[in-house]
């Protein structure tokens, strides 16, 4: 078989293509907004609400000590999207990539440009994860300067027993905490991407996504289970909790982050396997 001069499949479909293809869509736009809006808003409705009851130290909880310092505040935002928003963001960006296309008949051309499958699908996965990334990092990132500018840069203060940990001590273990927060979103992504491949509607990618992880949530919550809890991708989603303790802990997040890893690379692999055969003309 010929090819056409000049035809090299690794040029096709370069990045910064991509890249700008779907910063101009409004999802983007749109979820970006609402990531950057939601601690500005928190601290508004911190700073009009009635003041917190005081509480015993043993009974503190990641809302009671929000209003104490910036890392709190960054800690509580961090705690209260991280099972929905973030998982909504990243489902949004993974599951509309290549459905996306198939919906608007953009896929067969994609493909008869030509652009190997493979390169396809990676350049989407990488553009995906990347602004899956961006969401994750920036939602903490400006509560830490929302909590900052409004609470003031103080020590952090321990949920549960209130100590106080000094706040540069605590920058490190905020690294870790998003690090993990990136990790334990890699099943979302790849769930999300696999379902992207299967269907040509971007909502039912999303949402497939959406509710297969919010059904491992419920599952969760069945005590009935004992340890096949601890397989579901859910199960570890808080772990990085265990940054903020004065000792730092690091089991939780690594059966997360190996939980997170395995159910990831066996669902990207399903997808670029199952996309090789589908039919893309039909």
């Amino acid at each position: 078989m010929t090819t056409a001069t000049g035809y090299a499949p690794h040029r096709t479909l370069p990045l910064r293509v991509e890249i700008v293809r779907q910063f101009k869509r409004r999802r983007t736009l749109g979820m970006f907004a609402l990531l950057l809006a939601l601690p500005w808003i928190l601290v508004i409705a911190f700073e009009v609400g009635p003041e917190p009851t005081t509480q015993a130290q043993s009974a503190l909880r990641l809302s009671d000590l929000a209003t104490e310092s910036g890392l709190n505040f960054a800690a509580f935002a961090l705690s209260v999207s991280a099972s929905f928003l973030l998982v909504v963001a990243v489902a949004l960006f993974c599951g509309d990539t290549v459905s996306s296309e198939a919906n608007w008949s953009s896929l067969r051309y994609l493909l008869a440009a030509p652009v190997p499958r493979d390169r396809l699908l990676r350049q989407k996965l990488i553009v995906a994860l990347g602004y899956s990334a961006a969401a994750v990092i920036c939602l903490p990132l400006m509560a830490l300067l929302a909590g900052t500018l409004a609470f003031g840069w103080d020590d952090i203060q321990v949920p549960g027993t209130g100590e106080v940990i000094p706040a540069f001590d605590m920058l490190p273990r905020f690294g870790i905490v998003i690090g993990y927060a990136l990790v334990s979103q890699l099943v979302v992504a790849a769930l999300a991407f696999l379902v992207s491949t299967m269907t040509d509607s971007p909502l039912g990618a999303v949402g497939g996504a959406v509710g297969l992880w919010i059904v491992c949530t419920i599952l969760q919550a069945v005590e009935a289970l004992g340890v096949l809890r601890e397989f579901l991708p859910t199960f570890w989603n808080n772990a990085w909790t265990d940054a903020l303790l004065p000792e730092l802990d690091w089991s939780g997040m690594a059966r997360g982050a190996s939980v997170s890893i395995t159910y990831a690379a066996i669902l990207l692999a399903v997808a670029f396997r199952r996309f090789r055969r589908k039919d893309v003309v039909s």
